[in-house]
């Protein structure tokens, strides 16, 4: 499978606003927004969502049936200078496994790090142990500092990438050649 990345902007938000009510189905206790927040949404709702200051919007594309099947966020950490957060990630079950998450996740990095953050961070569900594994596959660790407290008292795990020179280059010889992943 040959992935496409495609930035988004607020122009598209029909795209993102079709990728995001996926996910928000398929994962619905995943992400700290709801399906009822986002299903009727108006469109001014989700040209501001894809127009967060300094942010980037990324879509995965299966370029061989121009279908998407993941999307993926990184956005400025309003509390940490040298921070940049990912979030909304997520990539269609059916294609789960192929790379896609490690493509997304790599080139939300390169942003990162093109915006000079020296780490990456994302906040994930505690029990939702793929997602974490898949994470700790690219190069997260667990952060010692609570995340977000949630309804029923639960905490989101916050999890940290080191986003300095020599782990930047070590990922990309890593997953060079594993998925080929245009970025646009």
């Amino acid at each position: 499978m040959t992935i496409e990345l495609r930035t988004m902007s607020a122009d598209d938000w029909r795209a993102w606003r079709s990728v995001r009510l996926m996910a928000l189905t398929d994962a619905p206790g995943a992400f700290g927004s709801r399906l009822q927040d986002w299903a009727d949404a108006p469109e001014d709702g989700w040209r501001v969502r894809l127009s967060i200051p300094g942010a980037i919007d990324l879509l995965a594309f299966d370029a061989d049936g121009n279908v998407p099947v993941g999307m993926a966020t990184g956005t400025p950490d309003k509390n940490h200078d040298r921070r940049s957060e990912l979030i909304s990630m997520w990539v269609d079950p059916a294609v789960r496994g192929r790379g896609i998450a490690t493509a997304l996740i790599t080139a939300i990095a390169s942003w990162a790090v093109s915006t000079g953050a020296t780490t990456l961070t994302v906040s994930v569900m505690s029990d939702n142990v793929a997602a974490r594994r898949t994470y700790e596959r690219n190069g997260f660790t667990v952060s010692h500092g609570p995340g977000d407290l949630l309804s029923g008292g639960r905490r989101e795990l916050v999890m940290l990438r080191d986003l300095g020179p020599e782990r930047t280059a070590s990922e990309e010889q890593r997953t060079a050649g594993r998925n080929r992943a245009d970025w646009r």
